[in-house]
């Protein structure tokens, strides 16, 4: 059986991951609506894109010289620029390092 065919399962499985995600999306703009704004809320709102980054950084930066190298390269780039450049900065440097130091 070739796992790629539509099948009705697949279709099902496809069907319930659209609903699924939908859902989620909703659920989050349903929620946003009722967090409160300023305060404690608002101060961990701002401080989840960080966060986030350092989640996904963080464990490739152990990995070999060239992540180590483009930490500190996004590092720097996080304290200079908005946070999109910085992570096209972080990305372009874990591509090209790797490609200079293998």
């Amino acid at each position: 059986m070739d796992a790629f065919a539509l099948t009705p399962a697949n279709l099902a499985a496809i069907a319930a991951m659209a609903v699924a995600t939908y859902a989620t999306r909703v659920a989050g703009l349903w929620l946003a609506g009722r967090i409160p704004q300023g305060g404690r809320a608002r101060a961990a709102l701002d401080a989840l894109p960080v966060a986030v980054l350092v989640a996904v950084i963080a464990p490739g930066a152990a990995a070999g010289p060239a992540e180590i190298l483009a930490t500190i390269v996004t590092i720097v780039a996080v304290l200079r620029l908005p946070l999109l450049a910085a992570v096209v900065v972080g990305v372009g440097a874990v591509v090209a390092l790797r490609a200079l130091l293998g």
